[in-house]
């Protein structure tokens, strides 16, 4: 009986060993949130190509947006553990709506496993080129003079851009209206069509239109200012002290994957993220490369559902 348990014991490590140097066999899908166009979008597709040249198979982005990507949480939490439907997510946007949104139809930490951060970005708060403000000062001073008229565009209700509408709201001391669209390209278009008043975007889809002066910038929320537009403030600066807002980038898989396959899929996106390629292509996009343990982004997650859950209740922001 002992001879037979050993050797039970025995076989599932070969068996889990084996899987891990077999990962991956065929085609990894790798959902998204967003429509095409966003950081997670443009981010994600650079990456896979990396990875599809690494590892010989392809890896397929597959978007999947709506409902401030709980479509794509939910379909993640619902998909097999085995390594091949993987999630790169907007690790802030997937934190806020813990607390956004009154019941989800998954737990935001227990039904996923967190196999590594990849990248930090910050919002870029643009706004139409007619606007007459050209400072975060001016914009302030446009929203009281206007108040519940002026309006900003999201990337849906429940993202990290929705939440930056609101915490600048809360801070600000004005009354603005909020319109969510599913994704950041086609909510920067509408800042540019005149639809909205501003935004506050994900760099991808506002750089090339600031450059072509369809949009002008005024701040970025991060901490520190940002090297892809060093000439712009950070809203802590320019009229905010304390506004701190940033955008974390990972790749997380179903509840229930083996460690093995967690530890293979760590190590292929490490790589893929520390290439000199993908490092040139992240700055180009005022992002930075960052890469961690599974249990490092997994504590990661639990700090930022406590910090952005607060950030969500004080700002007074609801799911719609």
């Amino acid at each position: 009986m002992i001879c037979r348990t050993l050797a039970a014991v025995f076989l599932a490590f070969l068996s889990a060993g084996v899987l891990a140097q077999s990962y991956p066999d065929k085609p990894i899908r790798l959902v998204v949130g967003f429509t095409p166009g966003g950081v997670s979008d443009v981010l994600s597709r650079a990456i896979s190509a990396r990875l599809s040249q690494n590892l010989g198979k392809q890896v397929v982005v597959d978007n999947r947006p709506g409902a401030g990507t709980t479509i794509a949480s939910e379909y993640i939490a619902k998909s097999a553990p085995d390594g091949y439907t993987l999630y790169f997510c907007d690790a802030t946007t997937h934190a806020i709506n813990a607390s956004l949104y009154r019941k989800l139809p998954y737990d935001s930490l227990k039904d996923f496993t967190y196999i590594s951060l990849l990248a930090s970005t910050p919002l870029l708060l643009v706004v139409n080129a007619a606007l007459p403000a050209k400072s975060v000062p001016e914009l302030i001073a446009l929203a009281k003079a206007r108040p519940g008229q002026l309006n900003y565009a999201s990337s849906g209700t429940g993202t990290i851009v929705h939440l930056a509408g609101e915490s600048f709201k809360t801070m600000a001391g004005v009354d603005l209206l909020h319109v969510p669209y599913k994704g950041s390209a086609p909510a920067t278009v509408a800042v540019i069509a005149g639809e909205v008043a501003f935004i506050f975007s994900t760099m991808p889809a506002a750089l090339p239109h600031v450059k072509s002066g369809k949009l002008r910038a005024l701040a970025v929320t991060t901490p520190e200012r940002v090297a892809a537009v060093q000439d712009i403030p950070t809203l802590a600066e320019a009229a905010l002290p304390g506004f701190d807002l940033v955008l974390y980038s990972g790749v997380i898989g179903p509840a229930g994957m083996s460690k093995d396959v967690v530890e293979r899929a760590n190590a292929e996106f490490a790589k893929a993220v520390n290439s000199p390629e993908i490092r040139d292509f992240f700055s180009t996009q005022g992002a930075t490369p960052i890469t961690s343990t599974p249990e490092q982004f997994a504590a990661h997650m639990r700090a930022e559902v406590v910090k952005l859950g607060k950030m969500v209740r004080d700002s007074g922001a609801k799911a719609d």
